[in-house]
Parts: C-alpha cells; sequence; structure tokens
C-alpha cells in the first residue's frame, strides 16, 4: 500500500511539473514551433524586401505610409461608427427604409473615399519605384487585393 502511494505521489508531481513547464512554454512563446506565429510582419518589410528597396525609398515609402495613416483613420473611424449605429437598428421593432438606405449610403460614400484613397496612395508609392520594380509592385497589389477578397468572402459565407 505504501509503496502504492509513493507511486502515486511522483506521478502527480511529475505531472504537475510537465503542467508547469506548458504554461512557461506557452505563456513565454518558446514551444512547439508556434514562434513564427506570435510575430506579425511588418507590410511595409515585406513589401521593401520583395522590391529590392533602397534606403532612400524606404525612408520615401515610410512618410506616404504616415501621410497615408492620417488620411485613414478618421475614415475608418468613421466608418467604424457608421456601421455599428446601423447595426444596433437591429434592435428596433420597425424601421422606415429611408432610414435604412441612409446609412447604406452613408457606408457606401465612405468606402468609397477609404478606397479612392488607397487607389491614390497606390499611385503614389508607384511612382517612387523604378521601371524595374514597378511590375513587381503591380503584382504585389494584385495579391493584396486578391488576399482581401478571399477574407471578405470568408466572413460572408461563416454560419452564425
Amino acid at each position: 500500500m505504501k509503496n502504492s502511494n509513493k507511486i502515486l505521489s511522483i506521478t502527480v508531481v511529475l505531472l504537475l511539473l510537465a503542467n508547469i513547464a506548458l504554461v512557461v512554454m506557452l505563456v513565454t512563446g518558446n514551444g512547439f514551433g508556434h514562434k513564427s506565429q506570435n510575430k506579425r510582419i511588418d507590410p511595409a518589410e515585406m513589401m521593401a524586401k520583395e522590391l529590392g528597396l533602397n534606403e532612400q525609398q524606404k525612408a520615401s515609402h515610410k512618410l506616404l505610409k504616415e501621410e497615408h495613416m492620417k488620411t485613414m483613420k478618421p475614415l475608418f473611424d468613421s466608418l467604424r461608427e457608421v456601421k455599428s449605429a446601423f447595426y444596433m437598428l437591429t434592435k428596433e421593432q420597425e424601421l422606415s427604409d429611408s432610414l435604412l438606405n441612409a446609412y447604406g449610403h452613408t457606408i457606401t460614400d465612405l468606402q468609397i473615399r477609404i478606397d479612392k484613397a488607397t487607389f491614390a496612395h497606390f499611385k503614389k508609392v508607384r511612382a517612387m519605384l523604378t521601371p524595374e520594380q514597378q511590375p513587381k509592385f503591380d503584382t504585389l497589389v494584385k495579391k493584396m487585393m486578391t488576399r482581401s477578397k478571399r477574407s471578405d468572402q470568408g466572413k460572408t459565407d461563416k454560419k452564425p
């Protein structure tokens, strides 16, 4: 009887140590080959690497990106607020078509402004590239738009 209690105690201690080790590895991100999933790749760095940007181009791109984000942040904030208010209307029992249409038009107008600003940004970035880099950039933009389209479809295809 004493021997089985001793074995049970040792087993419990070993399991406890193994669990502690697992928690430490999960918290620090040092386990199971998941290290790369914890670090997000900076799109600007990826683009610089793929296009072979020089230091001057990297600096120019950084300025363009900062300028673009200053323009985009208020637009994204507005779009998020309008969509939030729009979907809060689901609580209402009776809604007029004109109210729904007004929200739809506001959302559409904001999305058009976002798309136009993004298009203009891409044109500015492309203009700073060499003729050799431009086709690579065009391919990169096409990949980004395809990826964006796929992720949008994935969102709509998911069942609640």
